[in-house]
């Protein structure tokens, strides 16, 4: 017998696992397909979801406790009402329109099985020790998985992992249950359920993770499983991988990475891997293989930092224990680091990268997901169902470890409820939100649902605004995420228009924020005001427009949306433009102050939290950029 776990043992736990097929009637079996569905001319709507959610088939989630499995995930998501691994009800205001499961392709699995095998047959004291701490109690499952870290973050192998025939059986065997389950669940026209997994690439803590996700269903992904990332430390075995798949498949693959905040600087480096000055080959292929990242969400933002945006009165939000140490809180973040981790920086190191090599490695479009562990996509305040089964509602979480029981340093006050992803395609199918996240036509929220659209041009007035402006933003000029070519009259204008979310809160402003690279070959940056509520009244000084205000009522956690305006639209133009240097421009929205989740928490618990505990905040949205280059 294996010192592990018996092959039989962990044979007979895979055959336990059962498919989310064999739960439910198929009521899509007279789905259409998704060559049925009509595209419109241009993208007319903007489609809502999650491209990082895990369930019971990770390693790390079943540790914490999960037990909701890749079906239940989608039932949630498409707006059914589940039971939540702690016994809650939990439902969705409003569905999402697509889902990607991206559970961990490392140890796919593993914890699971080690929970369902046959104590008798478990030999590695060790795994023993972990599986009686994982039957014992919430509480023990919790610690449990904080080894099972710690023994990753030392760089050791861990045994609950081990790389066993039994293993690759339990993978191929969950990867086939899970492929069935997502195509069931896949309606063209009305919700997408996308192929995906989580590469988790990790230095030692230093989080290098990325999703990947498919274009084609299970006919082509089939022809592959999920990528272990084994003794990888950079990105181009996955790249490799990809590019194999689509070769073997004709099929289209791309992948994300994770908000970058907590890999030490490494997720955009100036270099190379190996330490050399990056060349335009590696630009080129990481550009292609990675066009969107993942820049808000559950483990806080990277959008900016004060450190590198002094300027910038809104940089650093959802930075707050973030920007201290890795992922696993075992290697501290320097000062020096920080710019690597952040995803404005990352934008300004692409303009100096593409002028030497005359590509841009980091010409990334923004998204926003969750990265819940709960199978559970939540990101409403007053809904939050946290990182993970151990801070799911409770009167406890708030003042809570991030992992309880792990001494991480961080606290789980300072995680976010965010954020979704949102796509402007032409349909709701995989195609066409496949092909918009490669044409990068996306951007970020950090939870509202709202509506925003940026165009640039060379010609764009204020009285566009009166008429079919995005017909004439497509014909005219560019979407987020486009280039705008050299050689137009003056300066490049901008259409922007930013709609509230219906449920949300009023909007306070509108920012472009510029990046570009001086005459001295020195990358800087500017945010601009273009257009806010109650503009007669809010006069700038000093450059700055004063605060929205705040009608948060802290004893209710309600707020009132007597401030900030419902709309905000205006045609900007740069005033600095200078033809000759490149430059990138990107759209941030505020809301008006609402209430946080710890807020929502402190009335419902009847709570007395800590001074430093925010309970107010300004949501917010961030488009994907659009590009200048010189002639």
């Amino acid at each position: 017998m294996n010192k592990v776990i018996g092959a039989t043992a962990l044979l007979l736990a895979a055959t336990a696992l059962t498919s989310g097929c064999d739960k439910v009637k198929d009521t899509f079996s007279s789905k259409p397909s998704a060559d049925s569905i009509k595209n419109t001319a241009y993208p007319e709507k903007v489609f809502w979801g999650d491209t990082h959610l895990h369930t019971s088939n990770s390693v790390d989630a079943f540790g914490f406790g999960t037990r909701l499995d890749p079906e239940t995930a989608l039932r949630f998501a498409k707006g059914e009402e589940v039971t939540a691994t702690t016994g809650t009800k939990a439902k969705l205001a409003r569905p999402l329109d697509f889902l990607v499961i991206s559970d961990h392709a490392e140890g796919i699995g593993s914890t699971k099985a080690l929970y369902d095998a046959p104590r008798m047959m478990i030999t590695d004291p060790q795994l023993l020790r972990w599986y009686d701490m994982m039957h014992a109690s919430p509480e023990e499952s919790l610690k449990a998985m904080g080894e099972m870290l710690a023994v990753r973050a030392s760089g050791k192998p861990n045994p609950a992992m081990s790389d066993t025939k039994a293993a690759a059986a339990r993978t191929t065997k969950l990867w086939t249950e899970h492929m069935t389950t997502v195509e069931r669940y896949d309606e063209p026209g009305k919700f997408t359920a996308f192929m995906g997994f989580e590469y988790t690439l990790m230095q030692t803590g230093n989080n290098l993770h990325r999703n990947v996700i498919f274009r084609d269903g299970k006919d082509k992904v089939s022809a592959v499983e999920p990528l272990d990332p084994g003794d990888s430390k950079w990105p181009e075995h996955l790249w490799d991988y990809m590019e194999a798949y689509e070769k073997k498949t004709g099929g289209k693959v791309l992948a994300i990475p994770h908000n970058g905040n907590v890999s030490n600087g490494l997720m955009w480096m100036m270099t190379e891997p190996g330490g050399g000055p990056m060349s335009a080959e590696y630009a080129r292929r990481r550009a292609a293989r990675e066009p969107i990242v993942e820049m808000t969400q559950i483990k806080g933002d990277s959008e900016a930092h004060p450190f590198m945006s002094p300027n910038d009165e809104f940089a650093g939000y959802g930075t707050s224990g973030w920007d201290q140490a890795n992922l696993l809180g075992n290697i501290k973040t320097k000062p020096e680091d920080l710019p690597g981790s952040y995803a404005r920086e990352a934008l300004k190191r692409g303009l100096l990268i593409e002028q030497r090599t005359g590509v841009n490695p980091y010409a990334f479009g923004m998204i926003g997901s969750t990265d819940s562990h709960t199978s559970l996509s939540t990101t409403e305040e007053n809904n939050f169902f946290g990182k993970h089964t151990g801070v799911e509602p409770s009167a406890k979480r708030a003042t809570a470890g991030f992992v309880p029981g792990v001494p991480s340093g961080r606290m789980n006050w300072q995680s976010l409820s965010s954020g979704y992803a949102a796509v402007w395609a032409t349909s709701n199918t995989r195609e066409a939100l496949f092909d918009a996240m490669m044409r990068k036509e996306v951007y970020a929220t950090t939870g509202p649902r709202m509506t925003l659209r940026v165009f640039g041009g060379w010609d764009f007035k204020a009285e566009d605004l009166k008429g079919d402006w995005v017909k004439a933003g497509y014909a005219r000029g560019v979407p987020m995420g486009g280039n705008l070519k050299a050689g137009g009259k003056g300066a490049p204008s901008f259409i922007v228009s930013a709609l509230k979310d219906p449920l949300d809160g009023n909007l306070d402003r509108v920012q472009v924020v510029k990046g570009w690279v001086d005459k001295n070959g020195v990358a800087q940056e500017k945010v601009f005001d273009v257009v806010w509520s109650d503009m007669a009244k809010r006069v700038p000084v000093g450059g700055k427009v004063p605060a929205v205000g705040d009608t948060i009522d802290l004893a209710t956690a309600t707020y009132q949306n007597s401030i900030g305006a419902p709309e905000l639209s205006t045609v900007w133009s740069d005033p600095e433009f200078d033809p000759t240097l490149r430059a990138f421009y990107y759209v941030r929205v505020l809301q008006i102050p609402t209430p946080t989740w710890m807020a929502y928490d402190m009335v419902k618990y009847k709570l007395t939290l800590p001074p430093e505990v925010p309970l107010r905040h300004q949501e917010r949205a961030y488009t994907s950029a659009i590009w200048y280059t010189p002639a």
